[in-house]
């Protein structure tokens, strides 16, 4: 099974997929740890996305769709994962390396996101690159939320109820 776990930053992505990830036995792809691991490279594309996230930016769509297909090609991805943090854009999702069967959105508020991203203390997490991101992610996202909602498989979740509350209704349907 293909799923993408979607929602702003700091609304719980990564700790609903891990925990699918354990209750499926489906490996869990984060694109943002990918990109902190590119970032610390002395490659070319680790700057690249270093200076986009020390910017607030997000990662370009060229290197976005390199990093992913490249992640996917791995022997361990042929059954199935758990993808958090891609697609970002419209063409993004239309010229995806694959075809979801399942998009769980995580709804939060703005308020919500940036309290919470503000509390894990990360360096590129400060209130002013948090908001650039936040607005950026609203942008850009609402058209891939309306793209997979033609699809049919689009399924929104209220990301600020407890986490093992998001996590029960999230299994719920994944085994429907």
């Amino acid at each position: 099974m293909k799923i993408i776990i979607m929602g702003p930053q700091g609304c719980g992505k990564s700790t609903q997929a891990e925990g699918l990830s354990k209750k499926f036995n489906i490996p869990h792809i984060s694109s943002g740890d990918i990109f902190r691991d590119l970032e610390k490279s002395q490659t070319d594309l680790g700057k690249r996305i270093w200076k986009a996230l020390f910017l607030g930016k997000l990662v370009s769509d060229n290197d976005t769709m390199l990093v992913i297909k490249e992640k996917l090609s791995k022997k361990e991805y042929e059954g199935g994962f758990i993808l958090d943090g891609f697609p970002r854009n419209l063409y993004q999702a239309k010229h995806s390396p694959f075809k979801p069967d399942i998009v769980l959105y995580l709804k939060v508020s703005e308020e919500v996101s940036l309290n919470r991203l503000i509390e894990r203390k990360r360096e590129d997490d400060t209130p002013e690159i948090i908001k650039m991101r936040l607005s950026e992610y609203h942008k850009n996202t609402t058209p891939v939320l309306d793209y997979y909602k033609r699809l049919g498989i689009l399924k929104t979740f209220d990301g600020e109820q407890q986490v093992e509350d998001i996590q029960k209704e999230l299994v719920e349907e994944i085994e429907e």
